[in-house]
């Protein structure tokens, strides 16, 4: 039974259903994967504590469902491509057959090193396909993997590995990224100075260097690999057992280590795979997410190969060795489905549409945007020059605790419509609240986003800190999910997500999310990419700081240029939101993964840079001093 959604009446019915039987919906659903042994019952669950439990008692191994069970039929077709970060370099494929022996290999290494069911793993290693094999392997053997991505610092890496109690790391040597080389290891080694949980490491070759080996922790992995056999029996594993732990920024500064379970995370990641980008047997898809992140994790590795689709995996960035690598990537593979971040898009956007038009992108079905809410003006880029005006743009918007794509329009299925999300999945069931809690019923109107029901990806706990999560996302409003985001449901019932609820700024009694304001300043010419924050105004209550990146670096008159940003604004939304500083910046304090670090910003505008926190895992942190040095 194939559970894809073909048309917009299809959806219709499968919603309807899926609100009104929701356990019927994905028993349904979830009998189209190989058990080990069915489950009792469909769901047990209370927001209260909160608990969640989905196909209770129900044994699997995930693995089976992304690897052995599509060996029979499609043992010989493609799975996973791998393009390298130089394009000189050669591009290796692996069948679902030869990923199978590659994982199965990587996890009788583990089991060689003392691994075994419950222990916790922690991975921190660049793109390259030992990341997508060791994940797996830890599947494989009952082990809860927590990736953490190549990029962060030893003290960042430390603390998650002191809160999961690891007790073997999985690493490379090196990395590449664009024109640099990165010693990996040599984080890992002042990271474990502080880690007494770890008695291994495993370390991959990558780039050939010599690396400092402790005798008795450290070992190579092809060195492993000789001593193994290419077959290894899955570990049966509960529904509820931990899948992987993968850690989150919290408001507090300590990262919160969301766990996510076998069960529901594969029907949940496998159906909404399947059903946003509408994926056809023969298609060839690529996620560009790092697997350090939830994207990675649910979009690039679990979700396509529980579908058996081929997906592609890449070492580098998009502007290496120019910012045309990710269209000529695309034409090399001929991919279908394309699924990156709007700071991606922007970027790309401001290097011209030259490197874009010299490549033909032909092969291009379907487009998709993930990681914030992506601006009318980038939408309409990618819809124009990367799709063609031919391919269903899908705006998807969820989270790490979500763990798969919440609310999303179904390529070329469902309504889309620029800077809104869309409709909810099958299976989802948003409202809209007051500051009260009391749900807000009618269309045309904005409130914060909850979910009333549970899906079966939703977050199980915070390791180790069960209080954390409900506090986090139980606690606000009695009985209900809470995302932390505003939204604005439009007169079709399509969401639009107006930003985090404390990137929410109250000028005057009137509520603007950070993204709509943001997403008005893109709209002029001259501006690039924009990060507003609110901060403390003798008159209005808040006052609005807009942080502009302007195309061309440093503008004549910037006087000029700032009159014209607040032009822009007021005719999008209104004078009640023209900012009332404008700073020009080179650069916004992002992390690896994109995402804008406000807390940063905010604390600028406010004129207190004492206690910034730690900018170590920021994409450049340098660009901080920068902004303090130029502020209004």
């Amino acid at each position: 039974m194939s559970s894809r959604i073909h048309s917009f009446a299809g959806y219709q019915a499968a919603y309807q259903k899926s609100v009104k039987d929701p356990e019927g919906f994905w028993d349904e659903i979830a009998q189209t994967f190989t058990w080990r042994q069915p489950w009792d019952k469909v769901l047990d669950w209370n927001f209260e504590e909160p608990r969640v439990k989905w196909f209770v008692n129900g044994k699997l191994n995930i693995t089976e469902n992304c690897l052995d069970r599509h060996l029979k039929t499609r043992g010989n077709k493609l799975a996973l491509i791998w393009e390298p970060n130089d394009p000189k370099e050669r591009f290796v494929r692996y069948t679902y057959r030869e990923l199978h022996e590659k994982v199965c290999q990587f996890a009788n290494v583990l089991r060689n090193n003392g691994v075994k069911k419950g222990d916790r793993v922690c991975i921190y290693m660049p793109m390259i396909p030992e990341l997508a094999f060791s994940v797996l392997a830890c599947a494989r053997v009952g082990a809860v993997h927590s990736v953490i991505f190549a990029g962060f610092s030893a003290n960042s890496m430390a603390d998650r590995i002191k809160d999961a109690e690891a007790s073997v790391v999985l690493t490379s040597d090196g990395l590449n990224r664009g024109a640099k080389q990165i010693p990996v290891k040599r984080v890992v080694d002042e990271a474990l100075e502080d880690c007494p949980s770890v008695k291994k490491v495993i370390v991959v070759d990558r780039l050939g260097w010599a690396v400092k080996m402790l005798p008795g922790r450290d070992v190579y992995l092809h060195e492993e690999l000789q001593k193994v056999e290419k077959n290894c029996e899955a570990e049966e594993m509960d529904s509820e057992d931990m899948l992987f732990i993968l850690y989150t920024s919290g408001s507090t500064g300590k990262p919160k280590g969301v766990v996510h379970t076998c069960g529901g995370y594969m029907v949940y990641t496998d159906y909404t795979f399947r059903n946003v980008f509408q994926y056809d047997e023969s298609d060839i898809y690529w996620c560009t997410a790092d697997i350090g992140w939830i994207t990675g994790h649910s979009y690039l590795l679990y979700g396509p190969l529980l579908a058996g689709a081929t997906t592609v995996m890449f070492e580098g960035v998009p502007t290496f060795p120019d910012p045309g690598r990710f269209w000529q990537v695309i034409d090399k593979h001929s991919v279908n489905i394309f699924y990156t971040a709007p700071t991606a898009i922007r970027s790309l956007m401001a290097a011209g549409l030259d490197h874009v038009l010299s490549y033909s992108l032909d092969s291009l079905k379907v487009l998709g945007s993930v990681g914030e809410p992506i601006n009318e003006e980038a939408w309409h880029w990618y819809h124009i020059h990367v799709g063609k005006e031919r391919c269903p743009v899908v705006d998807t918007w969820w989270q790490t605790e979500t763990s798969g794509i919440m609310i999303s329009s179904l390529a070329g299925v469902t309504p889309m419509k620029p800077s809104h999300a869309g409709q909810p999945l099958p299976g989802v069931q948003p409202i809209l609240v007051d500051q009260n809690g009391e749900e807000i019923t009618e269309n045309e109107t904005e409130g914060y986003l909850c979910m009333k029901f549970p899906w079966p990806g939703i977050i199980r706990t915070t390791y180790g800190d069960h209080e954390r999560c409900r506090l986090s996302y139980f606690s606000t409003y009695k009985n209900l999910y809470f995302t932390g985001d505003g939204a604005r449901r439009d007169e079709n019932g399509l969401y639009r997500i107006i930003g985090r609820v404390d990137d929410v700024i109250n000028v005057s009694g009137h509520r603007f999310g950070t993204a709509e304001i943001e997403n008005a300043i893109n709209q002029n010419r001259h501006i690039v990419e924009s990060a507003v924050v609110g901060y403390p105004h003798a008159i209005k209550g808040q006052g609005i700081y807009a942080f502009v990146i302007c195309a061309d670096q440093a503008p004549a008159n910037p006087e000029n240029l700032r009159a014209e940003v607040i032009e822009t604004v007021v005719e999008h939304i209104g004078k009640i939101a023209k900012p009332d500083k404008i700073q020009i910046v080179s650069g916004l304090p992002k992390t690896r993964s994109g995402k804008i670090m406000r807390r940063i910003l905010r604390k600028v505008a406010e004129g207190d840079t004492t206690n910034l926190g730690d900018t170590s895992t920021l994409l450049d942190p340098l660009v901080v001093d920068e902004i303090i040095q130029g502020a209004l």
